[in-house]
């Protein structure tokens, strides 16, 4: 539906905030939302609390859904909340985070303007368990004076961490992304891209790198240097757990990798060009500054070449 602007909720045992959640949402100054909330089996009262707000939702929303199942992990609910959207646009948020009232009103504004960008996001605030403005030491651990505090937001943070200037195009590049993600939370998705990347996958399960590599094999993403998000960090924060962040980082690069290498890969890139030198046949696929595929053809032999950031990854022969 045009201009339409689907949030989804996937919530899990956040009892404490998910009502918050949903209010930053009531409180958007864009007016043509939708909203749809599934609870993933939580073993607290968060269901209860959804319903709560479901009166005021119904007459603040074009469409409101509102459902409660087994649990079946965040990669099969996404997947499911998506099926449900009408909207030309999503907007993903977690059942502990809060949208700053102008957050999809700006995003949208920028996404219905540049039809080359398929997500847009703003930088993130910190905040504690009683939603307090807050910063991050070296360590990641919470501080309130400024003075003592290593970074200031989350896009500080992700900048340290892969030196890049996010207003540049190298803010949602492949190759960037590859060696770590860098796009903060609060992002607005062009729904279209989901018809050219699929849906989660449950070999990816850090499903919001998996996301972001796929959207940039299609399409640029914008940086906005605005706070329009705010981040809750609190005692049971997924990146909390180091050997799980470890385990699922590791599974979807192994994905990803797998995807690169796999021979139908050429189907999904968005460039092919023929071209012939000293009587070989040559079929060329790549996207910029990510990946390139080399086909050439003589006497019945094909023999293909993977260049990834300009590296050959592998190369062999076949009749």
């Amino acid at each position: 539906m045009k201009n339409l602007v689907s949030v989804i909720i996937p919530a899990y045992n956040h009892e404490k905030y998910i009502q918050e959640t949903i209010q930053s949402i009531i409180d958007q100054t864009y007016s043509n939302i939708e909203l749809i909330v599934i609870d993933d089996g939580s073993k607290d009262s968060t269901w209860e609390k959804i319903q709560e707000m479901k009166q005021i939702c119904e007459n603040r929303f074009s469409r409101v859904v509102f459902e409660s199942q087994q649990n079946q992990g965040t990669c099969q609910t996404l997947n499911k909340l998506i099926n449900y959207t009408q909207g030309e646009y999503i907007y993903i948020i977690a059942s502990d985070d809060i949208a700053k009232p102008n957050a999809i009103e700006i995003e949208y504004q920028f996404l219905s303007r540049h039809k080359n960008f398929a997500l847009c996001v703003g930088d993130n605030e910190f905040i504690d368990e009683k939603s307090k403005r807050c910063y991050w030491d070296t360590n990641q651990n919470i501080v309130y004076d400024k003075l003592k505090a290593q970074y200031f937001t989350f896009g500080h943070f992700l900048q340290q961490a892969i030196p890049i200037n996010f207003i540049s195009k190298e803010f949602g590049r492949y190759d960037k992304l590859y060696q770590n993600n860098h796009v903060p939370n609060g992002y607005l998705i062009r729904k279209s891209i989901f018809a050219r990347i699929g849906l989660y996958v449950p070999e990816a399960p850090l499903e919001d790198y998996w996301l972001m590599l796929q959207i940039s094999k299609f399409a640029k993403m914008k940086f906005i240097d605005k706070i329009l998000f705010s981040y809750r960090w609190h005692s049971t924060n997924t990146v909390k757990n180091r050997e799980k962040m470890i385990s699922i980082t590791e599974k979807t690069q192994q994905y990803e990798k797998r995807l690169l290498m796999n021979s139908n890969f050429k189907n999904m890139l968005p460039i092919v060009k023929d071209v012939y030198i000293n009587g070989y046949y040559y079929k060329k696929i790549g996207i910029p500054h990510i990946l390139e595929c080399l086909y050439y053809k003589k006497n019945n032999h094909t023999r293909k070449i993977i260049k990834l950031f300009g590296q050959k990854v592998f190369m062999f022969e076949k009749n």
